[in-house]
């Protein structure tokens, strides 16, 4: 398969539960450059909940659409570490991943099928040493770095048909609406559910409708923050076009006392 075009400096953008206190991230940097020095690094984010692997999955999936052609994503989340499960490399035609076989790349198969998927299995393209407890350092860097490098994702190991996945929720529609839930909620204590604006609109080019969630009814739909009012909780479409629950300047989290794992309904009136 021909390589993506490799960019100047190519970049290598990271996604983990390591948090910023340790040395894990920093670590697992200095391990790309050391092979591949030209890289851009870019930091996703490390501020996944230990061990979440859907909120990774969802976190994943929402940046690396808007990253540039041939980048290459290294994601360790891993609660399985040092277990026989496995290291994958992907390639979904315009980006390439390296992480576990925990189904943390779940949500990027979904929006672009993989095009050629290898289990990590050359061990020249790992440190000659791989501890059972940091395989992030010691296989899924190196294996990122050489793929930035310009090698191609065949020369890590062999190729695989089947993998994990998650089972992330998925909206239902009925005569009378959608039933969805909350994903996940973001650091400002907005509520992310996975209804999606095409769904959405399906049921509102209807009539009027009722957004319910938790059990909470929300008041209205609204374009932005700045159009809730102080003591207001509402709904709003955010960057990844899936409908939010938010208040102004406030967590909904905390509002409502719901967080992941909520229902959500969208009814007619």
């Amino acid at each position: 398969m021909p390589l993506p075009k490799i960019m100047a400096r190519p970049v290598v953008a990271l996604l983990s539960d390591f948090g910023s206190r340790d040395h894990y991230a920093g670590t697992m940097k200095g391990v790309v450059l050391g092979i591949c020095p030209d890289a851009t690094l870019v930091d996703i984010s490390h501020d996944i909940p230990p061990h979440d692997l859907q909120f990774a999955a969802l976190e994943l999936a929402a940046a690396c659409r808007f990253f540039p052609v041939g980048s290459v994503f290294l994601v360790v989340v891993d609660p399985g570490v040092g277990s026989g499960r496995r290291g994958l490399a992907a390639d979904t035609g315009d980006h390439r991943f390296v992480a576990p076989d925990n189904g943390v790349l779940t949500a990027v198969f979904q929006q672009t099928p993989p095009k050629q998927v290898v289990e990590l299995t050359e061990r020249r393209y790992a440190r000659p040493t791989v501890s059972r407890t940091f395989e992030g350092r010691d296989r899924f860097a190196p294996a990122a770095a050489w793929l930035a490098k310009g090698i191609q994702l065949s020369a890590l190991g062999r190729p695989v048909s089947g993998y994990l996945s998650l089972d992330i929720p998925v909206i239902g529609v009925s005569d009378d609406g959608i039933h969805g839930v909350v994903l996940r909620s973001d650091r400002f204590g907005n509520l992310v559910t996975n209804i999606d604006r095409k769904a959405f609109d399906r049921v509102a080019s209807a009539g009027d409708i009722e957004i319910e969630v938790g059990g909470h009814s929300v008041g209205r739909l609204v374009e932005t923050y700045a159009d809730i009012a102080a003591d207001e909780v509402c709904a709003l479409f955010g960057s990844t076009d899936h409908l939010e629950i938010a208040a102004n300047a406030a967590s909904a989290v905390e509002r409502l006392g719901i967080d992941e794992g909520a229902p959500v309904r969208v009814t007619r009136r």
